[in-house]
């Protein structure tokens, strides 16, 4: 069997989306379609800790499936299904509704209604179907065959219980009825008579067994629902996360839902619950990753800086510590993600880590570097500090493989990434003639990021007192925009090229990696406006977005992954970006087509869609598996309301840019209680018109752009 995060191939369809009903709590998720039925052979299902624990899951009422009329979903981790019982012969409706309401959280509950609306009593046969086929994640987001194994049902009162082993590996799951049920195999079946304008309810326990450890839901039957911990936690998370309020109806619609998605994607690790982390996305990414935890967190710091903490807090505790080729895994390295098939632990410290990322280790330390300019929590940014060193050291002994002062990748084994960037399928990384480039690899945006690390780690020292680590990396963040503005500028072209490949030629197509050097501030200013230009010319820029690839370049297919689809998490980056070094105008088109393709996705943006032309194609043409809800998507909103306000705090140095630059379709912007220093503080635009309420009275306001050099001059 191929390793998860080496999986070269494409994810089920799971349908259009408003075909499916998507739930996520924690590392639980659950996929069903309309009717709330998982059916058989498809990518349906129960899953928890990356295993499907409920592959089938089909209600009939007398003989027959119910025939939907709705589906909501008022809380990420629960939905409400509506659906009819067909029309006896010679009737023109039915009499008979079904409401099904689930909820999921280390397993499920659902709660069955028959409501009759007939003046006589009607009897009815409720039948549900059920299998489990305990499938691993990955097998089914690969369509993989699923062996059997030593499997095992049992009946006992009033439920039924499945069970299988694989080697090591033990799982099962129980299902509890309230009610008298007849259990016949895999069929439970209920007989009632569901009085004349009356109703008749049941509740039905799903419970996982890991090892031989039941696992505990969080909904229980009989118990009040909103006392459990996923609305507790989300209702907690509504009330102290900031409030937007802006004339643009579509841009307030965008932001409520955001909040949801990444209210829903937190996992809370029991061996520390103080800290929350982000999950990459559902349904194949409900764990923890390196790159996407960590960007979501940056981009969410305008929401809650204490998610960044508590990424970063994982992310330390379970740095690379030895030279593992299996996992790609060498000391001070920042996993790339974490997956949970074979274990028996809830703890993340039980989950399986594979490292092959180049961009994780300095991300984490720019991320920290971030939270010391909010002015978050200092004493717990010190106690990283370390770590933030060994994650220097990996950038200098293992991130550069052969001396040359860049970053390169290259896997350990055929069991790692081919490519270990954030494009990191198997073709992602192309010259404009079409061509795979071949590792060791050196990204552009990676060099972004080291120079950002560099930076952030000398601002550490600065503010030590230590004269000695300021000054040596000052002068490698000096030396490496010098070099990296030589080595990767491709004068005939106008543009960064995306990388250099194993022969140090560089890969030339034109792409989006260079916006995220616009983001790290290592472009040299006299080159800004070409790539500038460049990013937003139409090769580029789709209508709906900036595209991974550019439409004439060689390999460029609008409906691939990474060769010329639109990233929101991208297109955010590149707007704070374009912003960064003053390109205004551009900053906002981007931000306003992607509040666009938003609204037009119900309010939420997707990991990716296709990158045809708008111009073409007046509508977003979806990308089929595509994650939704994904964190670094659910999280753009935020980075493009700090890009618009341009807001940028420095806390240890007691100053705070703030110089609002809407675009004129908003005319009042208004974001209440931004987390900062301590403080809760509040911004409001009003027709060009600037009010801060709040502010920490010992910090300098500035009421201009930050410089776009802003790095090294500042140092």
């Amino acid at each position: 069997m191929s390793d998860p995060w080496n999986f070269e191939g494409e994810s089920p369809t799971l349908g259009h989306p408003g075909g499916t009903v998507t739930l996520v709590e924690g590392s639980s998720f659950c996929i069903s379609g309309r009717s709330g039925d998982f059916m058989p052979g498809s990518p349906q299902g129960l899953f928890f800790r990356d295993t499907r624990f409920l592959s089938r899951l089909e209600l009939r009422v007398n003989g027959q499936t119910p025939e939907p009329l709705a589906a909501a979903v008022p809380e990420p981790f629960s939905a409400v299904i509506i659906a009819r019982t067909r029309p006896r012969p010679g009737k023109d409706d039915s009499t008979l509704m079904v409401f099904r309401h689930r909820y999921i959280g280390r397993g499920m509950r659902e709660d069955i209604a028959v409501r009759n609306y007939a003046d006589e009593a009607a009897y009815c046969s409720l039948e549900l179907t059920v299998e489990a086929d305990f499938a691993d994640l990955f097998a089914v987001k690969e369509g993989r065959g699923v062996s059997r194994g030593d499997y095992t049902t049992e009946a006992h009162e009033r439920g039924m219980t499945f069970r299988v082993k694989r080697g090591a590996s033990r799982r099962g799951v129980r299902l509890d009825f309230a009610d008298t049920v007849h259990i016949d195999g895999d069929v439970a079946t209920f007989e009632v008579i569901v009085p004349a304008k009356g109703t008749w309810t049941t509740c039905v326990q799903v419970t996982t067994i890991i090892d031989d450890d039941e696992i505990e839901p969080r909904f229980l039957c009989g118990h009040p629902v909103e006392r459990a911990t996923p609305g507790e936690r989300l209702q907690r998370w509504r009330r102290d996360i900031p409030q937007v309020d802006t004339d643009h109806d579509g841009l307030n619609t965008v932001i409520a839902r955001s909040a949801e998605d990444l209210g829903a994607l937190r996992i809370f690790d029991p061996d520390h619950p103080e800290r929350a982390v982000i999950a990459a996305g559902a349904p194949w990414f409900m764990t923890l990753f390196g790159r996407d935890s960590i960007i979501t967190a940056w981009m969410a710091l305008l929401v809650d800086p204490e998610l960044a903490l508590g990424v970063l807090q994982t992310l330390a505790r379970f740095q690379g510590k030895e030279v593992d080729p299996r996992h790609d895994e060498e000391p001070g390295r920042i996993l790339h993600e974490m997956r949970f098939g074979d274990s028996a632990s809830l703890s993340l410290g039980g989950g399986k880590v594979y490292y092959g990322s180049a961009d994780s280790t300095p991300l984490f330390v720019m991320l920290l570097g971030e939270l010391r300019r909010w002015g978050l929590a200092r004493e717990a940014v010190d106690q990283l500090l370390p770590h933030a060193d060994r994650a220097m050291a990996w950038i200098e002994e293992f991130g550069d493989r052969d001396g040359d002062g860049y970053v390169e990748y290259q896997r350990a084994s055929d069991r790692g990434l081919l490519n270990q960037g954030w494009k990191d399928s198997w073709d992602g990384i192309r010259f404009a003639s079409g061509e795979v480039a071949k590792a060791p690899i050196a990204l552009s945006e990676v060099q972004g990021y080291v120079y950002g690390a560099y930076l952030a780690r000398a601002h550490f020292a600065a503010e030590n007192g230590d004269t000695a680590t300021h000054d040596r990396y000052r002068e490698k963040a000096a030396d490496l925009k010098h070099r990296f503005n030589r080595d990767f500028w491709l004068e005939e072209k106008g543009y960064f090229a995306i990388g250099l490949d194993a022969q140090k030629r560089p890969i030339d197509s034109l792409a989006s990696n260079m916006g995220h050097c616009l983001w790290s501030g290592i472009v040299d200013e006299d080159k800004a406006e070409r790539v500038a230009r460049h990013l937003m010319g139409d090769p580029m820029f789709s209508g709906w977005g900036v595209r991974t690839l550019a439409s004439d370049s060689g390999g460029y297919n609008p409906i691939s992954y990474h060769c010329g689809s639109v990233w929101p998490h991208d297109n955010a980056i590149l707007a704070a970006g374009l912003m960064r070094y003053g390109f205004v105008e551009a900053a906002q088109r981007i931000v306003g087509v992607m509040l666009d393709a938003a609204i037009s996705q119900d309010g939420r943006l997707p990991e990716l869609f296709s990158g045809l032309d708008r111009k073409e194609f007046p509508v977003v043409v979806e990308y089929p598996t595509s994650c939704s809800p994904q964190a670094w998507s659910a999280a753009s909103p935020y980075l493009f309301l700090r890009t618009l306000l341009r807001f940028d705090p420095w806390i240890p140095h007691g100053k705070v840019w703030l110089a609002p630059a809407l675009p004129e379709w908003i005319t009042h912007l208004r974001v209440d209680r931004i987390p900062l220093a301590g403080r809760r503080v509040s911004i409001e635009v009003d027709n060009g018109n600037v009010k801060v309420d709040g502010m920490p009275p010992d910090l300098e306001l500035i009421t201009e752009a930050r410089r776009p050099s802003t790095g090294l001059h500042d140092l």
